[in-house]
């Protein structure tokens, strides 16, 4: 494990932190959210490329719109109109996407120094502690981010919470965008997409839920086959019309809390990569860049273009504080969150 750390963020200084495995590839993680920001993986001719996209300048993480390779919370994804009710308690949480509340809010886990508090060889163990009333939410939450690099070329995520004082919500990922091509290869739709996913969460035109669980046959939707991302994203359809792109979190398929299940495989033909994600987590977000234009300058030294990667974020649904019939987000003082997301790099047969 090589730790570097960077004086140029304005919460504090970022440590970069690379872990590489007996075939030499490697990871290299940022306390700045918790972020990925290189994995450098073998091609089907033994061609290592990183593939996944980040910034020249790991300062340029900060605040950045597509969320790139971080971690935020306290609830990733869309709570509507920034309201919140727990125990007959509301909250009101600040507005940053439209008339909703997304990521945390603009102060959001992703936008934090966390804090190294176990690293070695293979494993980085990271931690945040936000305060209660920190961006609208009660209770005094850690976090724990645990990353594992394996020399199977897995990239394994434990996600841990717990709370003090009052009752919160959580919804916990990792927003990393692949491109299977390496970080700089352009557009990434021509990879090939599946989910174990027969139903999808169709939302309104601010990406909010509807509350309604959708069969994904016969319509764009449909991974359940893999698919080539461009075969259907420019489709006359609500929720390609309402996110320019896939931007819908999926049910996966037989979920089941505290069993890792295959989520999504996400297949490269140029390069012969296969990245193949599995979980605990009930559904999986995935967002195929549809405003990556005008990030900052990647770390080839151009700015991204709209779709040039995919994110597969495993995760709770969507505004489930407020959607009754929804798996529940609440974390009590005493509990224990505990979440797995695996990421696992391959070739082509």
């Amino acid at each position: 494990m090589i730790a570097k750390t960077i004086h140029t963020s304005p919460h504090g200084d970022i440590t970069l932190l690379r872990l590489t495995n007996s075939s030499g590839a490697s990871v290299v993680l940022s306390t700045l959210g918790a972020g990925i920001i290189e994995v450098n993986v073998p091609d089907s001719n033994g061609r290592m490329d990183d593939v996944v996209l980040g910034y020249a300048n790991p300062a340029d993480y900060m605040a950045d719109g597509p969320c790139a390779g971080k971690c935020p919370g306290r609830y990733a994804n869309r709570i509507a109109k920034g309201v919140l009710e727990i125990d007959g308690n509301k909250y009101s949480l600040p507005i940053n996407n439209g008339p909703n509340h997304l990521h945390g809010g603009p102060e959001g886990f992703q936008n934090q120094i966390w804090t190294v508090v176990e690293a070695n060889d293979n494993t980085v163990e990271m931690q945040y502690v936000s305060a209660d009333g920190e961006q609208g939410y009660p209770g005094t939450l850690t976090a724990t981010a645990i990353y594992t690099w394996t020399d199977q070329n897995q990239l394994k995520l434990t996600l841990k919470a717990q709370v003090e004082g009052k009752p919160t919500v959580v919804n916990l990922t990792n927003h990393a965008y692949w491109n299977l091509s390496g970080h700089d290869a352009g557009n990434a739709l021509k990879q090939t997409l599946q989910l174990n996913a027969s139903k999808y969460l169709p939302t309104d035109d601010t990406l909010i839920p509807t509350g309604d669980f959708a069969d994904v046959k016969d319509t764009p939707m449909d991974f359940t086959s893999p698919k080539s991302l461009d075969t259907d994203i420019h489709a006359d359809f609500p929720a390609l019309v309402f996110g320019k792109g896939y931007d819908n979190c999926w049910v996966i398929d037989n979920f089941d809390n505290g069993k890792e299940k295959t989520a999504a495989i996400l297949t490269d033909d140029k390069s012969g990569r296969v990245l193949t994600v599995t979980t605990d987590q009930p559904g999986v977000q995935i967002y195929t860049g549809n405003w990556l234009a005008g990030s900052p300058t990647n770390k080839a030294g151009r700015p991204y273009a709209d779709y040039d990667g995919v994110a597969i974020e495993c995760q709770d649904f969507p505004d489930a504080p407020n959607k009754s019939n929804f798996p529940g987000t609440v974390l009590r003082p005493g509990e224990v969150y505990c979440r797995h997301i695996t990421f696992t790099f391959s070739t082509k047969k």
